[in-house]
């Protein structure tokens, strides 16, 4: 069984800042793709940062330059920094892994459960 515990949400001033963390744990080998999502209350999901395995980020336009994702490979962790936040930053945030399944030994996507960010005016 693999699980995605992600930590560090909550609610902040506009202004402010968050880390979020996301661990996978479980019979998994390498993992490869990693990704931050939001979802904004009554809206689609969207993908806001992605890092591979190699280190190669990207984040969306929205929140550029305020936002950095990075990565421990030895704690099997990934890491949201989330800064200058704005209210339409509000919304659930999701983390998405690709790790090698070692039950199935196929890669297998993975989601967390989410954690609520809410960024007050």
């Amino acid at each position: 069984q693999v699980e995605l515990m992600e930590s560090g949400g909550g609610l902040v001033q506009a202004g402010g800042s968050l880390r979020l963390s996301c661990l996978v744990s479980g019979s998994i080998g390498s993992v490869n793709f990693m990704a931050w999502y939001r979802q904004p209350s009554g809206k689609q999901r969207e993908r806001v940062a992605t890092i591979s395995s190699s280190g190669s980020t990207h984040v969306a336009d929205s929140v550029k330059g305020r936002f950095t994702i990075s990565r421990d490979n030895a704690k099997n962790t990934v890491y949201l920094q989330m800064n200058s936040l704005k209210p339409e930053d509000t919304a659930v945030y999701y983390c998405n892994v690709e790790a090698l399944s070692m039950a199935l030994q196929s890669t297998v996507a993975y989601w967390g459960q989410g954690t609520q960010v809410t960024v007050s005016s």
